[in-house]
């Protein structure tokens, strides 16, 4: 396992955190050569609402322009499921007792949850790249140059690492793979329908709109199509709220917010774990 070629005693403190967090990450994704359906799920789960959500609702929301709409909550939308899969790939390692010959090694606690997020950071960027070639097909293009692509893409994958704090604080208090599989996708539906990944946000009742409004979802959804500059169809007026007009800096305020509040939570749930 290349996890017994951690770093040397000789590192400390955050470099030693990260370089033994990368050979963790470099593990899990070896792993999933085993599990194969984690990463077919993975992709095909977005894929499945691309071709729902462009056909099924794009005719009747604006056709062509309501496909190049819809891409960017569903970039928005994949990466935060993505979170499921931390919390089940955590949950597998403590059932399996990976988690004990884990803490026999000489690597910071918070190694292990930093492997797993930055692996998960790697799936989210092949599920985009999947995505995105899925949203060409159907005629989704990108408007905004090479400069807003990128910004677009990189704003996403923040706010896919994170979701993935989510997912570990999930997984490291659910202590086994059938309650995190539970527990880890509950949360993901509310938090991504309720918001303006798919829909005007004024469309919905007044207390929900309330809160699609200041939802993390809508803000990374919004600043990705304002990046990729694709418009809104006409029956999808957009919204004059603050963090509207201010998606791209309260996106990532709210995932910097994420990460200060939930790696913490993760870190001090693992070592409380590995002191049994």
């Amino acid at each position: 396992m290349t996890a017994l070629s951690l770093a040397p005693r000789a590192a400390s403190g955050p470099l030693r955190t990260v370089r033994d967090g990368l050979v963790v990450a470099e593990r899990n994704l070896v792993n999933l050569r085993r599990t194969p359906g984690a990463l077919i799920a993975a992709l095909v789960q977005p894929l499945m609402f691309v071709l729902l959500l462009a056909y099924v609702f794009g005719g009747s929301l604006g056709g062509d322009e309501y496909r190049s709409f819809l891409m960017g909550g569903i970039f928005a939308q994949a990466v935060t499921f993505n979170a499921s899969f931390t919390a089940v790939g955590l949950a597998a390692d403590m059932d399996g007792g990976m988690v004990d010959r884990f803490r026999a090694l000489p690597m910071p606690r918070g190694s292990v949850i930093l492997g797993r997020t930055l692996s998960d950071l790697t799936m989210s960027a092949v599920t985009l790249t999947v995505t995105s070639l899925c949203g060409l097909l159907i005629g989704w293009r990108v408007e905004g140059g090479l400069a807003g692509a990128l910004g677009a893409y990189l704003l996403v994958l923040l706010f896919a690492f994170a979701m993935s704090w989510v997912g570990a604080t999930i997984g490291l208090t659910a202590r086994s793979t059938e309650v995190a599989q539970s527990a880890g996708l509950v949360w993901l539906f509310p938090v991504t329908f309720v918001s303006g990944a798919f829909v005007a946000v004024d469309s919905l009742p007044g207390p929900l709109a309330a809160v699609a409004e200041w939802n993390p979802v809508t803000a990374t959804a919004t600043a990705a199509r304002a990046l990729l500059s694709n418009e809104a169809p006409a029956a999808l007026p957009a919204s004059t709220s603050w963090p509207a007009q201010h998606a791209t800096g309260y996106a990532v305020a709210c995932a910097l917010a994420v990460v200060a509040v939930f790696m913490p939570l993760a870190v001090g749930r693992y070592r409380r774990i590995a002191r049994g």
